[in-house]
Formats: C-alpha cells, sequence, structure tokens
C-alpha cells in the first residue's frame, strides 16, 4: 500500500468514525474468509460497514472524532464495524459472536462515550431505531382507534336498536 492509498483509506476511515452512530472493535484471529465475508453480509443487511485496517492507520484516523477514546483497543487483528444507527453494529457484532467463539469483541464507542465489551453487549440487546418508531406509531393510534371505538358505538347501538324493532314489526 502506498503513501496515497493511506492517505486516502486514512481519510475515509474518519468520516467514517465521524458520521457513525456507533464503532465496535473486536478480535477476528482464526476466522476463515467465508465467516468474513458472512459477517461483512450481514451488517450490510443491518446497514452497517465492517473495515480490517493496520492499528496505526485506524489510530491516526480516530484522531478529531468523538470516538478518539477507543483507541487503545487497537492492539493485534482487529477489524472496525460501524453504523448510522446506534443499534445496527453492535447487535450485528453480537450476533455473529455468539456463533462464532473465535470473534471476541473488545469494546466500542458510541459517540463520545466509550463502551467497554459488555457496554456493546447492552447496547445490542436494545430496540432498533425502526424498531422504536414502529412501537411509538402503534402506541399513538392505539388511543385514535379506541376514541374512534367508543364515538361510533352508540351510532351501532341505535342501529341495532332500530332493526330489531323492525324484525319485531315484520314478525307481528
Amino acid at each position: 500500500m502506498d503513501r496515497a492509498e493511506k492517505r486516502e483509506l486514512v481519510t475515509g476511515l474518519n468520516e467514517a468514525f465521524s458520521n457513525a452512530g456507533s464503532v465496535v472493535v473486536a478480535h477476528y484471529a482464526g476466522i476463515t474468509v467465508a465467516q468474513m465475508n458472512d459477517l461483512r453480509s450481514k451488517m450490510r443487511a443491518a446497514g452497517g460497514t465492517v473495515k480490517v485496517a493496520k492499528n496505526r492507520l485506524a489510530r491516526i484516523a480516530l484522531q478529531g472524532t468523538e470516538s478518539e477514546g477507543i483507541q487503545d483497543l487497537f492492539i493485534g487483528q482487529t477489524l472496525v464495524a460501524f453504523s448510522d444507527d446506534p443499534i445496527a453494529a453492535p447487535k450485528v457484532a453480537s450476533d455473529f459472536a455468539k456463533g462464532n467463539d473465535k470473534l471476541v469483541i473488545l469494546g466500542g464507542s458510541m459517540g463520545s462515550t466509550t463502551l467497554n465489551a459488555d457496554g456493546v453487549k447492552a447496547l445490542a440487546t436494545l430496540p432498533s431505531l425502526d424498531e422504536l418508531r414502529a412501537r411509538l406509531v402503534g402506541m399513538i393510534a392505539t388511543p385514535a382507534t379506541r376514541i374512534a371505538q367508543v364515538v361510533n358505538a352508540p351510532a351501532a347501538q341505535l342501529a341495532r336498536v332500530f332493526g330489531a324493532y323492525a324484525r319485531k314489526d315484520e314478525a307481528a
């Protein structure tokens, strides 16, 4: 990798760290290429990205970002997973780590907050932004549905009473 490629990689990583909702750092020693491709595809499907970069270049890319506090995690064979959604990257990385013991989550960051491995796993248990939005819409829609049912109930009862009188008159 020549100097221009390194500069481009550092610039791209710096931009990614600056815009990411969350960053996860993990050791990946012993993971096969097929497993790494599987992790990348799962992360891509969730809206995230997995990158493997030299530790020195990743530390340089972290400078000036909110995630600067995780520089100490870059020791050994590390990969970086990040996403705009603060929940997506930790959730995919934690789920993958459950099924593959060779992926060891070291920690990460969410904005300026530095997380240890347990913090990343706790973040992974939270519902995603889409799930929270769906729950919120459901909670807002439920009272409106109930109000509509209450308002329509007297009219429905009147219709049933009139129908009963009509059937009674027909029978007589």
